[in-house]
């Protein structure tokens, strides 16, 4: 992406783009959960597709929120509901799967991790996803010059996004050659379905229309 995107930015706006972008993208949440959990499982290699999908399929979101999705997410008190409830019911659901797991190599449970489009997919519905855009939107975007603001949140975006979610899916990686295949794995599951519950909680008592 050309560095033409920048101009006319402060580096005091950018540099609070940024603090913004990599606070949310570093943090536990649904996305990170699932990364390690995966990293733990199936090993770095193997989750590497997923944790690209979530690096490039989120900006990918900031930036058609930017251009105007967003106003349709703040009117519609309809498309805010059904994210809540289905969010929070695909989130128990893969807090579910992650908790009960089985070791590498035995069966039952989910038996790949996500792909490139599945994680990329996943934002649209990751309520936390939707909290993180807006919100970054409303601080950042003033609409005299929409493209470019989206432009500019996106490739931020991007860059904190593939730090941590490559960061996160090797802290998963390396915590299960920690682990083992006993009980402590699944302690370290449960750790981070309790992640993807403590999300599930948030996003029921978020006031979603006022981000």
């Amino acid at each position: 992406m050309s560095l033409e995107i920048f101009a006319g930015i402060t580096p005091e706006t950018l540099g609070a783009v940024a603090a913004m972008a990599f606070a949310g993208t570093w943090s536990p949440g649904p996305n990170n959960a699932m990364l390690s959990a995966s990293g733990a499982r199936f090993g770095l290699r193997a989750t590497l597709p997923h944790a690209r999908g979530v690096a490039l399929g989120f900006p990918a979101m900031v930036f058609a929120v930017a251009l105007g999705l967003g106003e349709a997410f703040r009117h519609s008190e309809l498309l805010r509901e059904t994210l809540r409830w289905g969010g929070a019911a695909l989130l128990c659901w893969l807090a579910w799967r992650t908790a009960t797991a089985p070791a590498p190599g035995q069966g039952g449970g989910r038996a790949r991790p996500f792909t490139f489009l599945e994680a990329a997919g996943f934002q649209w519905i990751n309520p936390k996803a939707w909290i993180m855009a807006l919100a970054m939107i409303s601080q950042f975007a003033d609409g005299a010059q929409p493209v470019r603001d989206a432009a500019v949140i996106a490739a931020v975006y991007t860059v904190s996004g593939m730090t941590s979610a490559h960061a996160w899916a090797g802290f998963g990686a390396a915590m299960g050659r920690f682990l083992g295949t006993g009980w402590r794995l699944r302690a370290f599951n449960m750790s981070m379905a309790a992640l993807m519950m403590l999300g599930v909680l948030a996003l029921l008592t978020e006031d979603l229309g006022g981000v």
